[in-house]
């Protein structure tokens, strides 16, 4: 079993760190630090050994951020992790705090910090963030100054190891390109905005450029590295050499050296004098200090790798297709379970969660989750990052809703699905929301945009329906998906804040309105589709872009309100499950294949 739904952070962890972060700080003359909860690498997942905000708080959600004083501490979470945080962290040590509003640089402007000093470690943060934390340290009096040895790291005498796991070579008939032929089109890109090199900091960047994967991250297939790419086509690879073996070398080629990471200074120090791009939002601040030491010209400009990834090339499209046909093989039979075991009052979220994950090892080639699976059932589906634990486990009641987001990492393909399903009869008031969540799922499904729109353009079409009747949902719409890469890609997004990158051909979003009843249930419609070329409508005068759906699994059909749909709703909810019966039906057992053509049967 992948998952782990021990109880992990909490408040007696804060209280045994707490006062030895606070030691480290008394020794070292400094005040307080800044904890983002980002790494190195900016991953959203993090191995053991760089959880260092859940080490210092107890707070083990994906997002957040602390200052540690000698006489107070602050943590700062979103809308989604207020209920966990204050289930985890001590609120006699640790005050909680907005992320967004005020947010922790504009919480650190309104203090009176005069004569203080505060650290930063300029390895865990972008340029960007540096700036706003000086700036607004500024205002409160305080000496913002960068650290040489992170606090929490002198702090942390049992840190884990750090991962070092093998590398393996992605097949070329997955990946559609070849990393010769992907980093000349880089080199190509460098040349056209004037870089001699650029330095890629993302180990999803360096894992697609390489035609490489990895298994330092838990979800994501990732190796822990650097790269140099310059503009001749040839790169540099820094990564531990434990990772590598001679085959992995060789799949590498000549025109890529390989160093030990820890070489990354030196190879920085050798760009002296050269153009040298470098991601401002992705890249940490100690990149940027290293090579204005050495002297480099740096081009302040986006990954020129990112765009390309995330635009997926015909066998990358292919190759998803195929893991997402597999994948709904096994959430079919799931909902199936649910329809049937699952409506006993018997079963738990992990019950739930376990059977999910069984379901999708037994097709085979299942390399890993995509995310630590949400399985809420009644209340717990309110909160819309919920991760089930054995303390917080809730049955499955009858007269409840319960919702499932999950996704696996295949060879050929990232999934990522959520599912609503009534357990026993639903309410009137149920299947209304939920009806009103599918009307901008379906809108949003069958968009047609022209050249240039954004996510951003996008987004209210999936909150229309809620929001006529007063409702909404406060996280975003659509993320990006990799192909056996991270589950959350940019640099598109479908949200309400500004994406200023447009969708483009081959692009993977998520399509996931939802509506959230706090103390009651949650409601959230989740599949995913990619970009399509912009092509003729008939009497039209330009070219438009629409969604081609991955996702094959049935909706929740005794949740839906039929009489809330208009006719052209009607008729995507059968085509859509016309597609799933024709496709899944024939994989599936005698039993679940009749439970799916009823279950897929025309509204």
């Amino acid at each position: 079993m992948r998952q782990n739904f021990d109880v992990r952070g909490g408040p007696d962890q804060a209280r045994a760190n707490l006062p030895a972060l606070r030691q480290v700080l008394a020794d070292r003359e400094i005040d307080g630090v800044f904890i983002p909860h980002e790494d190195a690498y900016q991953n959203e997942y993090l191995p053991d050994a760089h959880e260092r905000l859940a080490w210092v708080t107890g707070f083990t959600g994906s997002a957040g951020a602390a200052f540690v004083f000698t006489d107070r501490a602050v943590l700062f979470v979103d809308g989604r992790y207020t209920i966990q945080a204050s289930e985890q962290v001590p609120g006699e040590l640790i005050d909680l705090e907005g992320l967004p509003q005020p947010g922790p640089f504009g919480w650190l402007s309104g203090q009176s910090l005069k004569g203080k000093t505060l650290g930063y470690d300029p390895r865990l943060m972008t340029p960007n963030a540096v700036s706003k934390l000086c700036q607004a340290g500024e205002r409160a009096g305080a000496r913002v100054k960068p650290l040489d040895i992170n606090p929490v790291d002198a702090a942390w005498t049992d840190r884990p190891a750090l991962p070092c796991a093998p590398v393996t070579a992605q097949p070329l008939e997955v990946a559609g390109l070849s990393s010769p032929d992907k980093r000349a089109n880089i080199a190509k890109t460098l040349q056209e905005e004037g870089a001699e090199a650029a330095v890629i900091t993302s180990p999803a960047s360096i894992a697609w450029l390489f035609n490489i994967r990895g298994g330092d991250v838990a979800c994501s297939p990732l190796a822990l590295s650097r790269a140099i790419q310059k503009s001749d086509g040839t790169a540099e690879l820094y990564i531990a050499p434990d990772k590598l073996d001679d085959s992995r070398r060789a799949h590498l080629g000549s025109e890529v050296g390989v160093y030990d990471e820890t070489e990354i200074a030196e190879g920085l120090a050798r760009l002296t004098g050269m153009s040298v791009s470098l991601d401002p939002d992705a890249a940490s601040a100690w990149f940027f200090d290293q090579l204005e030491t050495a002297g480099a010209k740096i081009l302040r400009q986006p990954d020129p790798v990112a765009l390309p990834r995330a635009c997926k090339n015909g066998a990358e499209i292919a190759g998803t297709t195929r893991a997402h046909e597999r994948d709904g093989v096994a959430v079919t039979r799931f909902l199936h379970w649910l329809a049937h075991d699952g409506q006993s009052g018997d079963v738990t979220e992990i019950d739930a969660a376990e059977k999910l994950e069984s379901l999708r090892e037994e097709l085979g080639g299942l390399k890993d989750l995509s995310f630590e699976t949400i399985s809420g059932a009644g209340p717990n589906g309110a909160l819309p990052h919920y991760r089930v634990n054995t303390q917080s486990n809730r049955r499955l009641e009858t007269g409840s809703l319960y919702l499932v987001d999950s996704g696996g990492q295949y060879i050929d393909g990232t999934t990522d699905v959520t599912r609503t399903v009534a357990i026993g009869e639903p309410s009137g008031e149920m299947r209304r929301h939920y009806t009103l969540v599918l009307k901008g799922h379906i809108a949003l499904a069958e968009v047609r945009f022209p050249p240039g729109t954004t996510g951003t353009h996008l987004d209210t079409l999936a909150r229309h329906a809620l929001w006529q009747a007063g409702l909404d949902y406060d996280h975003g719409t659509g993320h990006g998906v990799g192909v056996y890469l991270g589950v959350h890609e940019g640099p598109q997004r479908i949200a309400r804040a500004w994406n200023d990158t447009p969708l483009m051909p081959g692009m993977i979003v998520s399509n996931e309105p939802g509506y959230y009843r706090p103390g009651a249930y949650g409601i959230r419609i989740e599949n995913l589709q990619y970009v399509t070329e912009a092509q003729e409508i008939p009497g039209g005068e330009r070219d438009m872009h629409g969604f081609e759906n991955l996702t094959l699994a049935p909706l929740a059909r005794d949740l839906i309100d039929p009489g809330l749909l208009s006719p052209t709703e009607h008729i995507w909810v059968d085509r859509y499950h016309e597609t799933v019966l024709a496709r899944i039906g024939p994989q599936l057992p005698g039993d679940v294949a009749d439970w799916l053509e009823a279950a897929c049967a025309p509204l």
